[in-house]
């Protein structure tokens, strides 16, 4: 009895599967839908990466004698930008100013406060301010009319290199001796105006003009902070405090001096004068 209702069961169950299967056969989908696609249409674009330029280097031999004075002239110029910082240190006021700002901080017995990029950056926009003058009648004269094709290369170079000689040869005005010491060693003659004496000369005997200018300042303002320290370390001998360092105990007096006069102040100003008369 059980195994007659257990086939009427599976014959039911397999009657319904059938019946299914037939239903979803015939069945479609209701309009307004699309039908999906797994293949990609011929008008679909593929995609494209980003554009990238042909960058492409040649190297041929010159055909006119222009060709390769061009190229010389492009090598010079590029020598020289090579070289800009190196120029700019040497050439400008740059060099006292970094100096003297590195006396200042060793005068106060100072090891890492300011830093030294932050001098550096002082000296560096001093001297911009200072040279601004200067760069602006080098770019109107030289470079500006360079780039509007009024002029070649050997005359802006003349142009630029004007201005900057006379800055070089107004600071070395009283005190001359270094460029007769270049013009003698170089076998010329004694000079007559500045137009006879060569860039080659002036620009060596302006580093050392510098160098013993800012040394000299250097030295001046070395004088109030080591009476300070003869000061402290007389006072602590006397006491007997042998053992304790006194740099440690003249320092605060040297920053509270140097506060007190508006050192940076007295120091910028006189930075300023010394170059600008």
């Amino acid at each position: 009895m059980f195994s007659v209702a257990l086939k009427r069961y599976l014959i039911l169950i397999f009657s319904l599967i059938c019946i299914c299967n037939g239903v979803f056969a015939q069945s479609r989908f209701p309009q307004g839908s699309t039908r999906g696609n797994t293949e990609m249409g011929r008008t679909v674009r593929p995609a494209q990466g980003p554009d990238i330029p042909n960058i492409s280097l040649n190297i041929t031999e010159p055909k006119s004698g222009k060709e390769v004075a061009f190229s010389v002239r492009l090598l010079v110029l590029l020598t020289v930008l090579s070289l800009a910082p190196s120029l700019l240190i040497l050439l400008t006021c740059f060099l006292r100013f970094s100096i003297v700002l590195d006396f200042i901080k060793r005068a106060l017995s100072l090891q890492q406060v300011p830093p030294t990029a932050v001098l550096q950056g002082i000296a560096f926009f001093m001297t911009l301010f200072i040279m601004w003058p200067v760069f602006t009648d080098m770019y109107n004269s030289s470079f500006k009319p360079l780039n509007d094709g009024e002029i070649g290369i050997e005359e802006a170079y003349h142009r630029a290199e004007a201005p900057l000689r006379i800055f070089m040869y107004r600071q070395m005005e009283k005190d001359s001796h270094y460029i007769a010491t270049f013009m003698s060693m170089a076998k010329l003659d004694k000079p007559k105006d500045l137009s006879e004496v060569p860039t080659y000369v002036i620009v060596p005997a302006y580093i050392l003009h510098e160098l013993t200018v800012a040394f000299k300042i250097g030295v001046i303002l070395y004088i109030p902070f080591i009476i300070i320290d003869m000061v402290v370390a007389s006072i602590l001998m006397g006491m007997g405090m042998m053992m304790l360092p006194p740099v440690q105990i003249s320092m605060p007096f040297k920053l509270m001096l140097f506060v007190l006069v508006d050192g940076w102040g007295l120091l910028t100003t006189q930075l300023f004068n010394s170059v600008v008369r």
